[in-house]
């Protein structure tokens, strides 16, 4: 294996675990999304709109059962409801909430303040530069 890959396979690691970390260090105040894939899936339904879980099963690159089991948590949560597919098709949509955009809202925010305080140091070219590593790297992930 490249030595490069085994560097880069590690890194990640390490991402993962600030992640972890990070999230157990929320003030218990902050109501946060209880799960990743929420955040994920929520905030693909704020940029997209209304998605069936088929839609959102393709665009994640997942099977039906696991999207379907995700979303049942929104739903259950009230952050996403089910809808008639407004372009008149007979698949039921999924759309965010008011309640789930606001959480997706607070996500994000409790996201963003982590990275300025990691990254505060960075210098503009540091930060375009790893912006475009990690946008060519999902975008590789998902071709």
């Amino acid at each position: 294996m490249r030595e490069e890959i085994v560097d880069i396979e590690r890194e990640l690691m390490l991402i993962g675990r600030y992640k972890e970390l990070a999230s157990s260090a929320a003030p218990p105040s902050e109501r946060r999304l209880e799960r990743g894939s929420s955040y994920i899936l929520l905030s693909r339904l704020e940029a997209e709109g209304p998605m069936s879980i088929g839609q959102l099963a393709q665009a994640f690159s997942l099977d039906t059962s696991t999207v379907n089991r995700q979303t049942a948590v929104l739903l259950r949560d009230g952050l996403a409801e089910r809808i008639p597919d407004p372009e008149g098709g007979m698949a039921r949509k999924l759309r965010i909430t008011e309640e789930g955009l606001r959480r997706v809202s607070g996500e994000r925010e409790y996201r963003l303040r982590g990275l300025a305080t990691v990254l505060k140091d960075w210098s503009p070219e540091e930060l375009a530069a790893f912006a475009r590593g990690l946008a060519h790297f999902n975008a590789s992930i998902e071709h």
